[in-house]
């Protein structure tokens, strides 16, 4: 197995930041991805690439594994065991051939894995008490951009990891920044041992007109004067499609009004959901008519004491 330099795929230096990955792998997954590619193979390839770095370097426990191990990082925790094991066996005979892994070469782990694995001949496997021990496989991790009418209602979507395809739910209200597990999706298991865990986590963007705080949302509509000072109706937009509100007489600039219901859905919580604020910013009429000024000017009058 050749060594991949995750670094290098991301474009980033060993001592980067947890947000300096972050921001590294959307930049490169927005470039990447096969929606803004249609057909690439070669952007489809770096995508599956930009992913498996970000699988391992955005994990603190898998990044300090890489960084220790090199190409063999998977097998780390059998290593350090199966390396245990081998210790305890050797003190018990007078003595011990092996140091601590701060004292071996990445070609030594080739030849330790090889052997422990079925790769290649060596007694080690042989002298091992650990032998035959299973080990869960390593656990992925993804992020799922989408945007925020994508989450509004529950929906089905497939995703590629690792080149392979996944079916999953993804129920609305879902937040972002929010994690779900999906198990036995992760890498395979050592010698017979669980596959490991898959987590996702949404990377959700609004480019819509609403503000959202969980499960309730917020605009601003303009109104014109005459419908604020004399009241009215107004269609305004809700998340869902229009809604007729009815304004009060002497509504004032940034007042606020609530929508019961009409906010984003509760996650995992049929039929309910939070509610709509909307605060009315108020339009002063300009490039007034003369007969307007006129009209103006005695409503004016009308006020003085």
């Amino acid at each position: 197995m050749d060594f991949i330099d995750y670094y290098k795929t991301l474009g980033i230096s060993k001592n980067a930041t947890e947000d300096e990955i972050k921001k590294a792998y959307r930049k490169l997954a927005r470039k990447y991805h096969p929606d803004v590619n249609p057909n690439d193979k070669n952007a489809e390839k770096k995508f599956k690439e930009v992913n498996e770095a970000n699988e391992v370097l955005s994990h603190a426990e898998n990044r300090k594994k890489y960084d220790k191990y090199g190409k063999d990082w998977k097998h780390a925790d059998a290593y350090e065991e199966q390396a245990k094991q081998q210790q305890q066996w050797q003190q018990q005979r007078g003595g011990s051939q092996f140091h601590d892994s701060g004292g071996f070469h990445e070609e030594d782990f080739s030849d330790f894995f090889n052997s422990m694995f079925g790769h290649g001949g060596g007694g080690f496997q042989g002298q091992s008490r650990g032998r035959g021990a299973k080990y869960k496989g390593q656990d992925f991790n993804a992020e799922l951009h989408l945007e925020l009418k994508d989450v509004y209602t529950t929906h089905k979507q497939t995703l590629t990891v690792n080149g392979k395809k996944i079916r999953i739910t993804i129920p609305a209200g879902v937040e972002n920044g929010q994690s779900i597990k999906i198990k036995g999706y992760g890498g395979e298991g050592v010698q017979g041992g669980p596959k490991g865990d898959l987590t996702i986590t949404f990377a959700i963007a609004n480019h819509s007109a609403f503000k959202r705080d969980k499960n309730n949302l917020y605009t601003t509509v303009d109104i014109d004067l005459y419908t604020a000072v004399l009241g009215g109706e107004v269609v305004v937009d809700s998340f869902d499609g229009k809604v007729k509100l009815k304004v009060k007489a002497g509504t004032e600039n940034g007042s606020q009004v609530k929508l019961k219901g009409k906010g984003f859905p509760v996650y995992k919580k049929e039929d309910h959901f939070g509610d709509l604020y909307i605060k009315f910013n108020i339009k002063i009429p300009s490039d007034l008519s003369k007969k307007e000024k006129e009209l103006f000017t005695e409503l004016s009058k009308l006020r003085k004491p």
